[in-house]
């Protein structure tokens, strides 16, 4: 009996025209006057002929401060209507988009933001502190744009020692009709950040081809409409908003309405006020949703497919008693790779499984992971692909060619995570093999946490593991298994407080446990998979039970701020 795999499909687009200009050309044209982006549910409907004239202005600006065809421009920014301008500006000018994370800072930041030698960022006048901590660091960075400068770009300008600044708004230009720059499917369109686990993050490469590609199979997967409004709270600066979300709408000529973050407790009022009808959740999200109290008004939404990744099925009951039946579907892939698995609709998945075989695009295998040798029908192994069709997968990644070999040996491309298959083709994530964690939809490198901890005058050693804390919800959290030199002390406290003033607070560590000695190999690297065993024990300390808040956390309690992104200020 064959192994069921994912229903064959056409895309929208030839394989000619998988290039976003040209996706949000044709859309212009063909549906100039339907609504395309919304900032929340308040603001004005972006129809597709206004984002594309947007995107025009912008562009010739950004060319106008010498930014051209393969040029790498930094996008480190908070979610806002500006940042999907600018991306879609540099796509018209075949300039590549290289995303940070907003909670990043010193040497996070200078890695991320220098990787790419680029000679202008984008940022926010809230982030230039971050900034300017870096500027040494960043040789090439000639040029700040600032898209709420208003009246502070001269006090921004003069916390540079030599980086000029300028205001986003004078990047407008007046003509609004289309380039005519000729940008291929082979072209970089992005530099998305993913974690390492012996190193630093990796600037993974995309291609147009693979960037349209991977949200062609969004549109698939949730079986997207016109008529659908997706909503989306997730960071720009990471694939599932950008291609799992903003792209496919583009896409299917739908409605993207976005948001500045998750909101479990508003997740429902934001559904029914913007007439969301698909929204994608990721890690825990979905159990923080179901745990909010509840309200006479839980069923009154249009909500209709959430793509839940991972999907725990005793959360999808809870969700269907409380908020009534909408499909949850499901896939698996990556950054460098796209979907490699998705749940075909209307098939009854088996419980845990993430999808089966898009064996049209792709071949897998599950390996063992120190021959590459396939394994037999059952067993766990390293998930190993390479693409049926090229520009489906990633180029590499940026600077890092040992690391694009070391991911490519043999002509595979090596994931560093354990599946396993059923008899019927499903397939079911079991771990990592990689030391990477994953928390609340981040990727978090357990190198760059440990290198932070052991920086600790205290510390000695330090090795950093993912454990379960919510098994309902699947969510990784941060343990650190602490090593203390001879003789001396410290605090939990003042431990958790060095790793939140040196890193984003997603990678700042829940549990710490300290030990005499880490267990180690012969070849003394440490033992991660006796220490993801050992998990939470009696003698782990946990920052949430113990009552220490991040800063991030303390300004959460203290109240909502008002910003500038979240005004509408588009011209």
């Amino acid at each position: 009996m064959p192994l069921l795999t994912y229903p064959e499909f056409t895309p929208h687009f030839k394989r000619q025209d998988w290039v976003l200009p040209t996706v949000l050309e044709q859309q212009a044209t063909t549906r100039p006057d339907s609504p395309c982006l919304s900032w929340t549910d308040t603001g004005p409907a972006h129809s597709f002929a206004e984002v594309n004239a947007i995107a025009n202005r912008l562009a010739r600006g950004f060319a106008k401060r010498g930014v051209a065809r393969g040029d790498f421009v930094v996008l480190f920014l908070p979610n806002c209507l500006e940042y999907v301008f600018a991306w879609f500006a540099l796509a018209k000018l075949g300039a590549i988009e290289v995303t940070v994370g907003d909670g990043y800072k010193g040497s996070f930041l200078q890695h991320q933001a220098g990787l790419s030698k680029a000679r202008l960022i984008v940022t926010t006048t809230q982030l230039l502190p971050q900034l300017v901590e870096v500027e040494t660091g960043l040789a090439d960075l000639g040029y700040c744009i600032l898209i709420d400068a208003a009246q502070h770009t001269a006090d921004a300008a003069a916390q540079f020692k030599r980086i000029g600044i300028s205001d986003f708004a004078d990047l407008y230009d007046d003509d609004a009709s289309n380039l005519g720059i000729q940008v291929s499917p082979e072209d970089v369109a992005a530099v998305l950040f993913t974690s390492g686990t012996t190193g630093l993050s990796k600037g993974v490469v995309m291609p147009h081809s693979q960037f349209y590609f991977y949200a062609e199979e969004d549109v698939q997967l949730v079986g997207l409409l016109p008529q659908d409004v997706y909503m989306t709270a997730f960071p720009l600066f990471h694939g599932n908003a950008q291609f799992l979300t903003v792209y496919p709408s583009l896409i299917a000529g739908a409605h993207c309405v976005l948001y500045s973050r998750f909101n479990a407790s508003d997740f429902i009022g934001r559904a029914r006020r913007s007439g969301a009808t698909v929204c994608n959740l990721v890690g825990s999200t979905l159990a923080f949703i179901c745990a909010q109290p509840p309200q006479a008004d839980d069923k009154d939404h249009q909500l209709r497919c959430i793509y839940a990744a991972p999907l725990s099925p005793d959360l999808a009951d809870v969700f269907y008693e409380r908020f009534g039946k909408v499909e949850f579907v499901d896939g698996f892939g990556q950054t460098e790779i796209s979907n490699i698995f998705m749940t075909p609709r209307g098939a009854i998945r088996p419980p845990g499984a993430s999808g089966v075989l898009m064996d049209q695009w792709f071949e897998v295998r599950i390996a063992d992971p120190e021959t590459d040798a396939a394994l037999p029908e059952g067993q766990v192994g390293e998930l190993l692909v390479r693409p049926k069709f090229p520009g489906t997968l990633s180029n590499g990644y940026l600077g890092m060619p040992e690391k694009t070999l070391e991911a490519w040996r043999n002509l595979w491309f090596h994931t560093g995570d354990a599946l396993r298959c059923d008899a019927q083709g499903w397939y079911y994530f079991v771990d990592r093999v990689k030391d990477s964690l994953r928390r609340r939809g981040e990727n978090i490198s357990s190198f760059e946490v440990e290198a932070v901890v052991r920086s600790h005058p205290a510390v000695a050693e330090c090795g950093v593991v993912a454990v379960k804390e919510d098994e309902r919800g699947g969510e990784d959290e941060v343990k650190a298994c602490v090593v203390l030199n001879a003789g001396v002390t410290t605090t939990y406290e003042e431990l958790v407080r060095w790793c939140d003033e040196r890193m984003p607070s997603f990678m700042v560590p829940r549990f710490i446990e300290y030990f005499d000695a880490l267990p180690q190999t012969p070849s003394q690297k440490i033992r991660k998979k006796e220490l993801r065993e050992r998990g939470v024990t009696a003698t782990t300390w946990d920052r949430v039970s113990a009552g220490c808040l991040l800063q991030s956390e303390r300004r959460r309690k203290s109240g909502p701020q008002t910003t500038a992104t979240q005004k509408d200020r588009t011209p």
